[in-house]
């Protein structure tokens, strides 16, 4: 079993479970963040998304996210398992979707470790992608703007582009070291989980 006592920079443990990750997902590159809404607004973010549709029944916070950003969207009526995309765009809201080789080429991938997710860390998601300099920006842009390819300390770097508090911390990449590590580790199998028809709220 891994401890905080194990790395010498605990950031190295955050870089742990994200190797861990592409090696269990089959996915080139892994960002992960504090939680799959923050991978999705990071993303979205990134890629400049002004319009998209998704199924009317997921949960609050990804219609927060399109109304934090200013993006137009759709809810459609459709069920879903597991993960679904967003119209116009190559992402897929993959939050109850972890599983061994999941990764689909040329996609970006939003994964979720919250509870009762397939690998229920309690908190926590990722990013997963195939894009090398998708992965270098929202490396980036999910701590604080520091580019940790570069500069270490960070007091170093002058200039930073517009980044976020939104990392995963090495907590909680232990925890997910330890269960992706663990030969009885089983997925959770996807549920279409009972979520509201969001076309029924209103937010004001």
């Amino acid at each position: 079993m891994k401890s905080l006592n194990d790395f010498k920079d605990p950031f190295d443990a955050i870089t742990q479970f994200e190797s861990d990750v592409c090696a269990y997902t089959g996915a080139p590159f892994c960002i992960t963040t504090d939680c799959c809404t923050h991978a999705i607004e990071m993303v979205f973010r990134a890629l400049e998304v002004k319009e998209t549709a998704f199924p009317c029944r997921t949960y609050l916070s990804v219609l927060m996210t399109m109304h934090k950003l200013g993006i137009h969207y759709n809810l459609k009526d459709e069920p879903w398992t597991g993960q679904y995309q967003f119209d116009q765009t190559n992402v897929w809201d993959s939050a109850r979707a972890f599983s061994k080789d999941m990764y689909m080429t040329g996609t970006i991938q939003c994964v979720s470790f919250g509870m009762t997710k397939p690998l229920a860390i309690g908190l926590g998601g990722c990013i997963l992608t195939d894009d090398r300099n998708l992965y270098v920006e929202l490396s980036k842009m999910r701590y604080d703007g520091r580019d940790i390819f570069t500069y270490k300390p960070w007091a170093s770097q002058q200039k930073f582009k517009v980044g976020y508090h939104y990392y995963m911390r090495p907590e909680e990449c232990i925890l997910g070291i330890n269960m992706l590590s663990n030969e009885e580790f089983t997925e959770q199998l996807p549920e279409y989980y009972n979520y509201p028809d969001c076309r029924n709220i209103q937010i004001i």
